[in-house]
């Protein structure tokens, strides 16, 4: 489990890739001061496995359907990538519950400056957009960010100068792709209310329900 709140920016080593499958060594120093063999660490988004490491680096396998769902395929040598350790139980709770399982792969269509804020177009496919709300959460590249405005294909989120400067969102630019995690909350209760309808179980959250429980 992540927060969202990028610990450091990343320097891809090296990409070995076999078919669907990718051996990658990430340079890092902030995310290796406690690291273990089998620690989870996301990588723009993606929970992966520690597999080994170093004082300089350390290395995780991508499995075929990680290289199918997410952008992770697309990295070269030397990009820079957001690195964040597993949420420790004894800190502070900054972002939102990120569980590291990219849900797809939008791209960035529009990007725009207003005043201290870089605002970012991100087109969506139709599946993806039923999971968010304005003001609601989502993880870009494992970065937690606030959902500013919908369009029918499009959010838009606002960064500020520390999130540009901090992440790699800030290198992005038109047409990039990013990966995308949905509110974990959203995707539940879509799930349970698109089951409850297709069983044609009566709805209890309505009028009634609420004006029996003191509701008014």
């Amino acid at each position: 489990m992540f927060t969202g709140i990028v610990e450091e920016i990343g320097k891809v080593q090296s990409v070995h890739q076999s078919g669907e499958s990718i051996v990658m060594d990430i340079r890092a120093s902030k995310v290796l001061e406690d690291v273990h063999l089998g620690d989870s660490i996301s990588i723009n988004g993606v929970c992966l496995t520690v597999t080994t490491f170093t004082n300089s680096f350390f290395s995780v396998d991508i499995m075929p359907e990680t290289f199918r769902a997410t952008g992770l395929r697309e990295l070269r040598p030397n990009d820079d990538v957001n690195l964040e350790r597993a949420m420790a139980a004894n800190g502070r709770f900054g972002g939102h519950f990120v569980s590291g399982h990219v849900d797809g792969i939008g791209e960035i269509v529009k990007i725009e400056q207003v005043d201290n804020a870089l605002y970012y177009d991100i087109k969506l496919s139709a599946d993806l957009m039923n999971y968010f709300v304005e003001k609601g959460s989502v993880s870009v590249d494992g970065t937690s960010l606030t959902v500013f405005k919908l369009t029918d294909d499009t959010l838009t989120i606002s960064l500020i100068p520390h999130t540009v400067d901090a992440t790699v969102l800030g290198n992005k630019r038109v047409g990039d792709t990013v990966n995308i995690e949905c509110d974990m909350l959203g995707k539940y209760i879509l799930k349970y209310l698109n089951k409850s309808q297709d069983k044609n179980e009566y709805n209890t959250l309505n009028h009634d329900f609420f004006k029996d429980h003191g509701f008014k």
